[in-house]
């Protein structure tokens, strides 16, 4: 099984976004054409739209976050101006340029 490069944002904020039938994710196989929910693994700082997904919230940087919604993973990426390395589960919605 690989796994996704490791998202940096243009901010510099970091986040590893997986998905395949070990991970906490929807549908929770590999390949999938579309995912609806990800699993977030240690970001680089705390992310407030991601603490309800965190399994240790007391620990937001030394955690994973379980079923994060794809809208929302999109909207973290958006947060910390776009993507400029790394790669997202397939189905995972976000803007290539920002404008």
């Amino acid at each position: 099984m690989r796994l996704n490069k490791r998202i940096i944002c243009a901010d510099g904020f970091d986040m590893s976004v997986q998905a395949n039938e070990n991970a906490y994710c929807s549908p929770r196989i590999s390949s999938a054409a579309r995912y609806s929910a990800v699993e977030i693994g240690y970001p680089s700082d705390m992310e407030e739209m991601l603490l309800p997904y965190a399994e240790n919230p007391e620990q937001p940087s030394n955690t994973v976050y379980a079923y994060v919604p794809a809208s929302v993973v999109s909207l973290v990426i958006a947060k910390h101006g776009g993507i400029v390395d790394g790669e997202l589960p397939n189905g995972i919605p976000y803007l290539k340029e920002i404008i």
